[in-house]
């Protein structure tokens, strides 16, 4: 990763031609905070959790199906993507490798794309993950059919490139600041992306789609999965009581008890880290508000939101290690695995 870095601001050495500084100058704390903030999730996001939650969940050892492993691993790898693309490749890179070619309008166009594409993907491949849960839990008859390993490689698939055809204006979205030697520099996006009607409604469109929508049936599908449980779990007792007359431990029911905390922790921890986000859309959509003329207060604000928003991806790593104790000793092994064979070797070599 720090590799990765060092690349960056070799090419922007090599190849810059605005800004000079080889020290990036923020003007107050708050921007000071804001690029420590990213720099931080960008290092952190990256190895430590996505690239291992990829690892551990691909091996299949976490005592999860197919059809969900398959769901966690594309939104780990989504996770990554945007920490990627959103995090390193669009913010860290705008503050420290100024002038590098990630700065030439088109390149910069095709990185904005690439993190709206990789963003979009990131939630909504945890709104499929949540109707797979909804099927598997409440229509039984359905389940063998639709949460299959195959299914959710079709699901996946046919979503994101649904959702990369959606982004494609994203690309028209920005113009060049400036033009230095016929190249064009820097991105910013037009002003009738604010103004032009049509623009308006895409602008609308985008976010209803994400994350509205996704807000709204990730909330019915939970709710009408709380619904199916009680009554199930109500019944279950009623049976195994007059079975056994007593409460006994019942396999199924806890099973249904861990996929509803995995199920209800990822979806309620992107609530909540999107919220601020949604709430400054709908505060400059009603109040007419081009973002760009924020005083510092809303601009702050929107910034907070962007930084929750970022934040999501880096989170789902953490909620299996709480949610999931297979998950947990599948992670404690791949990290012990370096020092184990290291110490094994060395006995080795001295026996």
């Amino acid at each position: 990763m720090n590799g990765f870095f060092l690349i960056l601001w070799w090419l922007g050495k090599k190849t810059g031609r605005i800004n000079g500084s080889k020290v990036p100058k923020f003007t107050n704390r708050c921007e000071t905070l804001y690029v420590s903030y990213y720099v931080l999730l960008g290092v952190v996001g990256v190895a430590p959790l996505n690239l291992v939650a990829i690892v551990v969940l691909s091996r299949g050892k976490c005592g999860l199906s197919t059809c969900t492993t398959r769901y966690l691993v594309a939104m780990a790898a989504a996770d990554l993507l945007v920490v990627i693309t959103e995090v390193i490749l669009w913010r860290i890179s705008w503050y420290y490798f100024r002038g590098s070619f990630l700065n030439i309008t088109p390149v910069c166009r095709v990185i904005y794309l690439l993190s709206r594409v990789t963003t979009d993907c990131s939630v909504w491949f945890t709104v499929t993950f949540t109707f797979d849960r909804f099927v598997a839990i409440c229509w039984q008859k359905l389940k063998t059919k639709y949460c299959t390993g195959r299914t959710a490689a079709v699901v996946l698939a046919t979503s994101c490139i649904l959702l990369s055809s959606k982004n494609i204006p994203f690309y028209f979205a920005l113009e060049p600041v400036y033009t230095i030697d016929n190249v064009p520099w820097d991105c910013v996006t037009i002003p009738a992306a604010f103004t032009e009607p049509g623009w308006v409604v895409f602008d609308w469109l985008d976010t209803v789609l994400t994350p509205l929508l996704p807000f709204a049936v990730i909330l019915l599908l939970n709710a009408l999965t709380v619904r199916h449980i009680l009554v199930a779990s109500r019944v279950r007792k009623r049976l195994s009581c007059e079975s056994k007359g007593e409460n006994g431990t019942d396999p199924e029911m806890e099973s249904r008890r861990k996929s509803v905390i995995l199920l209800f922790t990822l979806s309620g921890s992107f609530i909540l880290l999107w919220l601020v986000y949604v709430i400054d859309f709908l505060y400059y959509s009603i109040a007419g508000i081009n973002p760009t003329q924020y005083n510092d207060s809303l601009s702050n604000f929107e910034q907070v939101g962007q930084m929750l928003r970022n934040l999501s991806c880096c989170t789902n790593t953490f909620i299996y290690g709480v949610t999931q104790s297979k998950f947990r000793e599948q992670l404690t092994s791949a990290v012990k695995y370096p020092f184990t064979s290291i110490i094994q070797l060395i006995n080795k070599q001295n026996n």
